[in-house]
């Protein structure tokens, strides 16, 4: 299990952020929270909880994760809505990384929906 700060850089340590929603402890109460946990499971490589959380509509079969990627930083750049009583949110971030020694950063306005009290990532828009 990982322990020390939260991958999400939200501060807190692991067990008591991100760490509570992959163990299915509780239940990412906000779309930022959501983006925020999402993120650490692909820093922790978690497929299974990406794939937990992602819309039944627009998941895909399966995920592969490219081992010469570390994620570094995120950023979250804006919110939009995504409280604990909306329906719809919009999270827009930019997720720091590495490949093959190269920096470079992936930034995207992601799009969050809840259903049944649970949040739910539905897709991505990167800017040209």
């Amino acid at each position: 299990m990982f322990e020390g700060n939260c991958p999400c850089f939200s501060g807190e340590q692991y067990t008591g952020c991100c760490g509570r929603f992959h163990r299915g402890a509780a239940e990412a109460p906000t779309a930022e929270q959501l983006m925020r946990s999402r993120y650490a499971a692909f820093v922790l490589l978690d497929a299974g909880y990406l794939m937990r959380t992602w819309h039944p509509d627009t998941r895909p079969s399966g995920l592969d994760f490219d081992p010469a990627l570390q994620w570094r930083r995120l950023d979250i750049l804006s919110t939009t809505r995504g409280g604990p009583l909306d329906r719809e949110g919009v999270v827009e971030f930019a997720a720091h990384f590495r490949h093959d020694g190269e920096r470079g950063v992936q930034h995207e306005t992601s799009r969050f929906v809840r259903e049944d009290r649970r949040w739910y990532y539905v897709d991505g828009i990167s800017p040209e």
